[in-house]
């Protein structure tokens, strides 16, 4: 909430910083496992890393003398409104999961599911499409708005693919996250603001929708196994219909919500470039295909065999209960009805609340083709079985990719500093050390042998001086006259003895 009330990048950054370390704390939550803290640190330093273009960026603000405000952002002066433009977009894709930083949501999903269903469904990862919608402005006047652009279109079309293939439900629902978030980066970088901000909020409401129904089979079979959900919609049917809602707003059937925004997205694609809506439109069908894997499996008949994973036992003590369903049924209904935001003039007045102008909406026969693309995906889906590449089960092989070009030369180089450390500075530093303690022996000998003997000596030599001086002083006042006199006569001969 205080990242979508800022008005300034102070306050921004306060509000991407508590997020940041909100997520670390909910993945690594069971502690004691050592793989979910792992995977916590993965998701906090990846993001943390993206994060530092926002301080890069309020740095060049500052220093173009466009101040922190983000309205006055497009006032910085030559380069560093660049400048300003990059470090915020930079900071905004690696928040929202998107390439080259997607295989952190990949790793989030370890954390308990109820949270994740609104931190990284509907919260966090959101917050990064939301800023690039807020500064859209700033990208169409720095010329970073195509590159956005293809950036979220990319991630739509191969974080799709990684979603189709993935087994584990959870897995699913991250990589179609990123893939929706895409859409939301699209809409950024080719002006459709309205479009871009309603396929934020109801993408939301479905994601999270979906995210809970997970939690739901997970509690209640101990698995996240897609295979394992074979028929559980048939079991659990409120869980079933409110998921199959869901699952069918993500596919993009009319008339649920993100029909409806992501066409906006693509009529914004489609003015900009027809790669861009090419690219963005096989996104589209992608969506159908992960979601209608997940939809088709949850119904799918129990054959006998399956049948004894849920005798009435183990639904018994496996039941999902109201506090679990009652979330279902409202965000369900967000599910259905939110893509209205997408439609003037609602979409209208939502562009111009973002300060975006107002891009043009899909045409009735794109939405029609839309929804019937769709279809014909679901259909499609239905009878042939999608293909489980390793590549894209593995997420494009982004976390080892990181790890080589990244991580593995970064853990070499502090190996290396750590053996120059211990083979050459502290050996430079003992050896400093030991010439300096044998020159202190060296100076102490000197000092007891040499100076305090000489001292000792000198003060010993002016006692006996002092000594001597005294016996003169005996008090008798006729030894004083005579001692004058011999001063005196002494002074005399020397006196004749030297004139």
């Amino acid at each position: 909430l205080l990242t979508v009330v800022a008005t300034t990048l102070s306050g921004l950054l306060l509000a991407w910083e508590i997020m940041g370390a909100t997520s670390y704390a909910l993945i690594g939550f069971w502690w004691r496992d050592e793989h979910r803290v792992a995977s916590g640190l993965t998701a906090f330093l990846t993001t943390r890393a993206a994060d530092l273009g926002l301080y890069a960026a309020a740095a060049a603000a500052l220093a173009g003398g466009a101040g922190l405000a983000l309205p006055d952002l497009v006032n910085a002066h030559g380069g560093w409104r660049d400048a300003v433009a990059a470090g915020i977009v930079v900071a905004a894709l690696g928040k929202a999961a998107q390439l080259p930083f997607s295989f952190w949501l990949s790793r989030a999903m370890d954390g308990p599911s109820p949270v994740s269903a609104l931190l990284h469904s509907a919260a966090m990862v959101a917050m990064g499409g939301y800023l690039l919608l807020r500064v859209a402005p700033l990208l169409q006047v720095t010329g970073l708005a195509t590159s956005v652009a293809w950036v979220g279109a990319l991630t739509a079309l191969l974080l799709g693919a990684v979603a189709v293939a993935q087994s584990d439900l959870k897995q699913l629902l991250a990589a179609s996250t990123s893939a929706q978030l895409g859409f939301v980066v699209l809409g950024a970088g080719v002006g459709a603001v309205s479009g871009g901000a309603a396929h934020l909020v109801a993408h939301a409401a479905t994601k999270a929708l979906l995210f809970l129904v997970a939690g739901a089979w997970l509690s209640a079979l101990g698995t996240k196994r897609l295979s394992a959900l074979a028929g559980a919609g048939r079991i659990w049917p409120i869980v079933g219909v409110t998921g199959t809602v869901g699952a069918l707003s993500l596919a993009g059937m009319a008339p649920l919500s993100l029909w409806a925004t992501k066409d906006a997205v693509l009529a914004g694609a489609r003015e900009e470039s027809v790669a861009l809506y090419v690219v963005g439109l096989a996104g589209a069908a992608l969506s159908a295909a992960y979601a209608g894997k997940l939809l088709f499996l949850i119904w799918r008949p129990l054959s006998a065999g399956a049948k004894g994973a849920y005798d009435e036992e183990e639904i018994g003590t496996r039941s999902v209960g109201w506090l679990q369903r009652l979330p279902l049924l409202v965000l369900a209904l967000g599910a259905a009805g939110l893509g209205i935001l997408a439609l003037p003039p609602v979409g209208d007045t939502l562009a111009r609340g973002l300060g975006g102008r107002i891009a043009p909406t899909g045409t009735p026969v794109e939405l029609i083709g839309a929804a019937v693309l769709a279809l014909v995906v679901l259909m499609v889906v239905a009878r042939v079985r999608l293909p489980e590449p390793r590549l894209l089960r593995g997420w494009l092989g982004l976390e080892v990719a990181a790890h080589t070009v990244l991580v593995g030369p970064t853990l070499r180089l502090g190996e290396l500093l750590s053996r120059f450390d211990d083979r050459i500075l502290d050996r430079a530093v003992t050896g400093t050390a030991t010439a300096a303690l044998a020159l202190g022996r060296r100076a102490a000998h000197f000092d007891v042998g040499v100076v305090d003997g000489a001292v000792e000596s000198l003060a010993t030599r002016t006692r006996r001086l002092g000594q001597l001086a005294r016996r003169p002083q005996t008090g008798l006042l006729h030894q004083y006259y005579l001692q004058a006199v011999v001063i005196l006569a002494v002074a005399t001969v020397v006196l004749v003895v030297v004139r």
